[in-house]
């Protein structure tokens, strides 16, 4: 599997209430300084390999270096990366495109929120370079949008998706969350069926998570807001699922669904123990095996780059163990599974030879399929998914 990489873009217009990111408010020359301080990282960390491969001629056609390492997928992630300008994002591209070797085909995706962008943005973005859009639509409710601190409409959502095609983007996905405040069965099956009128090439489908201390955990409170029971999430998890299958999309992982051709080539190196390197501040790292962070707070990251001091911090090298169970409990996340042959050919155990006694209940209760050398959860399995890789624990 390639190598992939990950931009961490932290800037954001507005702070939404659900929102453990790490992220802040857009500050223009901050911006300016960190897109310096990204080019210089990305650079320097090819030049820390031997992978440096000279200078690039236009951002249309990103070079490939045959000395470097073969990358095929960029992410830029945040916060919000589309408050960058398609200047900052060619600019980063180019110190990829130099440092790397990206091959013809790579998947480089931009997160967007819809108020952040235009035709006019999206169409300079794609000149850019960018091939994938991921748009955070969350809702297409606007009560429920709002609940959720987001500044867009729905009906902006819709625009966004449209600007996006004229644009030229073949590739668009969407970003859905249930189990919101307030928010009812009927309501979140109105969100997924306009979404498949809209024809989005992939959909991420998210359960919101309420972490300690998040200001919408406390607007909830004083509102009188409250989730929909769990049995009534879990069938609108099963129900939604139901309904993208019929409308011809394939679930491939517990929350993605894409039309054939069109999963997200960064997010399953996560899922199938690849390797990436993570840039900007809070990145995650893991390559064979070490794996590291960059330090969060902006401004400190951008002081470190400047004065030619690393921004890495709590540097782990994984033990055999921990790799096998990382392996274990990311590869249950697809529908694919674990193919047990390819497994121990890789991690030297067969997974079914230790675990199997204690995955057999599992089996009986209809959360576990075992087929052909393969194992992995059913879509009931997927609501339990925590239980069930506790067996590896």
């Amino acid at each position: 599997m390639k190598l992939g990489l990950y931009v961490h873009i932290p800037f954001c217009q507005h702070i939404c209430s659900y929102c453990n990111f790490n992220r802040g408010l857009l500050d223009a020359d901050l911006k300016r300084k960190y897109v310096d301080a990204l080019v210089t990282e990305i650079t320097a960390s090819g030049a820390v390999g031997q992978w440096g491969c000279g200078a690039v001629g236009s951002t249309a056609s990103l070079p490939h270096c045959p000395t470097a390492p073969l990358v095929d997928s960029v992410f830029f992630g945040g916060g919000t990366p589309s408050l960058l300008e398609s200047g900052e994002v060619a600019r980063i591209l180019r110190a990829c495109g130099e440092t790397y070797s990206l091959t013809p085909d790579a998947e480089i995706t931009l997160e967007t929120n819809p108020e952040t962008v235009s035709a006019e943005r999206l169409a300079a973005f794609r000149e850019a370079g960018i091939n994938r859009i991921s748009c955070g639509v969350q809702s297409f409710d606007d009560e429920e949008l709002k609940k959720l601190g987001r500044i867009h409409s729905a009906e902006k959502a819709v625009e966004v998706i449209g600007d996006a095609r004229r644009a030229g983007f073949a590739s668009v996905s969407l970003d859905l969350m249930l189990w919101l405040p307030g928010q009812s069965p009927a309501s979140w099956y109105r969100t997924v069926d306009r979404a498949i009128r809209l024809g989005p090439d992939h959909l991420s489908l998210y359960l919101l998570e309420l972490y300690p201390n998040a200001p919408l955990k406390e607007e909830m409170a004083r509102a009188g807001w409250s989730q929909t029971p769990d049995d009534d999430a879990a069938e609108m998890y099963l129900e939604g699922l139901t309904r993208l299958d019929a409308a011809g999309y394939v679930q491939y992982e517990i929350s993605n669904v894409a039309r054939p051709g069109h999963r997200s080539r960064h997010n399953v190196k996560y899922w199938q123990s690849g390797n990436w390197l993570g840039f900007g501040c809070g990145a995650h790292s893991t390559v064979d095996g070490v794996r590291w962070k960059n330090i969060a707070a902006t401004a400190e990251y951008v002081a470190r780059i400047a004065s030619g001091q690393d921004v890495r911090q709590d540097v782990q090298i994984l033990s055999p163990a921990s790799r096998v169970e990382e392996a274990l409990f990311t590869g249950l996340r697809l529908n694919e599974g674990i193919n047990e042959s390819a497994f121990a050919e890789q991690w030297g155990i067969f997974p079914w030879d230790r675990y199997g006694d204690a995955l057999e209940p599992r089996i009986e209760a209809g959360h576990v399929w075992r087929c052909a050398g393969s194992f992995g959860l059913t879509r009931s399995g997927m609501l339990v998914a925590n239980d069930v890789l506790s067996t590896f624990v």
